[in-house]
């Protein structure tokens, strides 16, 4: 049996019983779209939509964009972190494999809208299939109070939903009170290096760096975002004439080494010791992807940033944020191996 036989006759078993059962719902994008009364299985088709299931059903996840790494498993629920890598439709990682997706017979596809990304296109890829595609709106921070509550009410998980909508409503309450009258002049200025040489930044309009802004940090690249990837190259004589106070890493390793690359001496933030790696495990705190570990991110930041505005229990908000959004328990070691301490 060739490709195209074997996928049409995946559609045509998955189609039938979705058909006999459907209600029409409105998704985040308006549109209508006719799904199952019941839903028991779903696919994310991007990590910010697939880390969404995770919190609020993971019972229901058929699958990952890319697996995970055993370090970041050992901070993930066993069920999920163990499920096969059937690809992403935006971002790092595996191509969408649309053939292992209908082997595992979801009953609706949960995609992120993306306004760099052609809606359009990801909606005819599932189409064809035979599933129904569901857009949720999840650029922003504050885009996912909404989206939780959204998603509750789709998967019957209201009760779930409000929960995690309401911390990240108050998270970014909390810190908007403590530092969001700070003057414009008065911001630390914060550079955001990304890629192992840390020549990789973007800008403070992009929602990649959103979480630097909610802090209270005035990134020093000003522009707006062009495109969904970003991580834009910059030169090192440029980041020398913004004169950073603080530097946040995505690399590890460059966080470790930057402090005493003689390169790297003209930046105040390089020359004061001011570089701190962002959390990764088992998500990243701020970016790549961009989710709900924002919340936790930008307290870490506030605090990091503002600590007499904005004092905060790092570990103990850590444990209750991973015991609340990733149903892990955690005790201060991880928390110190997370944050890069040991």
């Amino acid at each position: 049996m060739n490709r195209f036989a074997r996928l049409l006759l995946a559609i045509l078993s998955f189609a039938t019983p979705c058909l006999a059962s459907a209600r029409e719902i409105v998704d985040m994008a308006g549109r209508h779209v006719a799904i199952p009364d019941k839903i028991a299985r779903v696919y994310g088709s991007s990590p910010p939509a697939t880390l969404m299931i995770y919190a609020l059903a993971p019972e229901m996840m058929i699958g990952l964009n890319t697996p995970y790494l055993v370090g970041e498993k050992s901070y993930l629920r066993k069920e999920a972190a163990n499920l096969p890598a059937l690809g992403s439709q935006a971002g790092f990682g595996r191509t969408l494999n649309p053939e292992e997706v209908m082997s595992r017979h979801p009953d609706v596809v949960i995609a992120w809208l993306d306004r760099f990304v052609d809606s359009a296109k990801a909606e005819s890829s599932f189409s064809k299939m035979g599933l129904p595609v569901v857009f949720v709106k999840l650029d922003t921070l504050a885009d996912y109070p909404a989206t939780f509550r959204f998603l509750g009410d789709l998967f019957g998980k209201k009760e779930k939903a409000e929960a995690l909508a309401a911390y990240v409503e108050d998270a970014q309450a909390g810190v908007k009170r403590a530092v969001g009258d700070i003057p414009a002049a008065e911001k630390l200025r914060v550079y955001y290096a990304e890629s192992p040489d840390g020549l990789a930044t973007d800008c403070d309009k992009s929602f990649h760096a959103e979480p630097i802004v909610l802090a209270g940090g005035d990134n020093v690249y000003h522009c707006g975002q062009a495109n969904h990837m970003g991580m834009e190259k910059i030169a090192l004589e440029q980041i020398v004439a913004f004169r950073p106070e603080i530097i946040l890493a995505q690399d590890r390793s460059f966080a470790g080494r930057v402090m005493t690359n003689p390169f790297w001496r003209n930046v105040p933030a390089a020359k004061d010791g001011k570089v701190f790696y962002i959390p990764h495990e088992p998500f990243n705190w701020l970016d790549r992807p961009p989710s709900y570990m924002r919340a936790l991110g930008i307290q870490w930041l506030a605090n990091l940033f503002y600590p007499n505005r904005f004092p905060l229990d790092l570990k103990a908000e850590t444990k209750k944020f991973y015991s609340f959004f990733l149903g892990v328990e955690i005790d201060d070691a991880d928390v110190d191996r997370i944050l890069g301490k040991n």
